[in-house]
């Protein structure tokens, strides 16, 4: 299934803040972030800094005023594929020097191949705004700028996140448009995100569409990816949706929240998806891991958000799955395959 709606898109204003107001949306922007809000959410995407994706706890859920618990939904890191770089780390940038045999990253052999990672080293990013009748949508991109030995820097990662009107969730889009080739890239996010928490105190179990439910008290100590609760797509079944999420739970009360989940549409997108615990809940997701020739892309489309019920979760989800793509210009936005 495809939306389309129509937009009109903001030229840029020279200005310190910029406060852009059209029926129930109102963006306002300055020189380190834009926040928006809409009837049902309250959102911040940051251009210095910590960037790429929603910022941390400024994801607002206006129906139980219940925030993000992590460090941001949908953030970026590098372009990576299986194989090992001990052979040539001495010649690597230290960003891209990736290890494994740790609780960190367990077992699986893997490398940067390019960098660096986006949501921490790119500092600054230059958002576009896209202001249509019943939604919002940020576009971002980025061009990598590091590479390992041999592989070409120039890779471009673009990211839209669009906010309609009438939803407690975004929908959203990472794309890569490689100028490498490799018999497996991926790409490298958090998805929905991680949980930040003390012995389960922000959230009261997490869901996994490829395993079920999970209490809280199994993230109570640190344990690899490898462990517990990774999906692989070389040895798992396909789950007929890929949803991750979390139920919320307010650190001072106890009381129970909404959950907020990140859904990737197409579930054979999906190479690796973590849930392990390392001092927070780590929910890194890589999608891709096929073969790719330099001048092609690759994309996965997402829904993160609030939801009452894993039976509401299946419902949006299935209105809106099989696509991998998210398009946006002055004439409306549609996700496409």
């Amino acid at each position: 299934m495809c939306w389309i709606l129509n937009c009109v898109t903001l030229s840029a204003i020279f200005c310190l803040t910029a406060d852009l107001q059209a029926g129930d949306f109102n963006v306002t922007e300055n020189d380190d972030e834009i926040r928006l809000s809409t009837p049902l959410l309250e959102a911040a995407i940051r251009k210095r800094g910590y960037v790429t994706g929603v910022y941390r706890q400024t994801f607002l859920d206006k129906k139980t005023g219940f925030r993000d618990a992590g460090f941001g939904l949908d953030i970026a890191d590098w372009i990576m594929e299986p194989g090992s770089d001990k052979s040539y780390r001495s010649k690597l940038d230290p960003e891209l020097v990736y290890r494994y045999g740790n609780p960190y990253h367990g077992k699986g052999q893997k490398r940067s191949i390019e960098g660096p990672q986006i949501c921490t080293q790119a500092k600054v990013l230059k958002p576009e705004v896209i202001h249509g009748k019943d939604f919002v949508a940020v576009k971002q991109t980025f061009q990598y700028r590091t590479a390992a030995p041999g592989k070409k820097t120039g890779s471009v990662w673009t990211q839209w996140l669009v906010f309609p009107n009438n939803t407690r969730y975004f929908i959203s889009m990472d794309r890569i448009d490689a100028v490498n080739s490799s018999d497996a890239m991926f790409l490298r996010l958090d998805m929905p995100g991680h949980i930040r928490h003390k012995q389960g105190d922000t959230f009261s179990q997490v869901y996994l569409s490829y395993h079920g439910k999970i209490p809280a008290k199994k993230f109570a100590e640190n344990f690899a990816p490898d462990e517990k609760f990774d999906y692989r797509r070389d040895r798992n079944k396909m789950p007929q949706r890929f949803i991750r999420g979390y139920q919320l739970r307010d650190p001072m009360t106890g009381k129970t929240g909404p959950w907020l989940a990140g859904m990737t549409l197409d579930p054979s997108v999906v190479h690796e998806a973590w849930c392990h615990q390392r001092n927070y809940v780590c929910m890194i997701e890589e999608f891709g891991g096929r073969p790719i020739k330099a001048g092609e892309s690759f994309s996965a489309a997402f829904i993160v958000g609030y939801f009452d019920s894993i039976d509401e979760m299946n419902k949006v989800y299935d209105r809106y799955k099989g696509h991998t793509g998210l398009e946006v210009t002055k004439d409306g936005w549609r996700l496409t395959k």
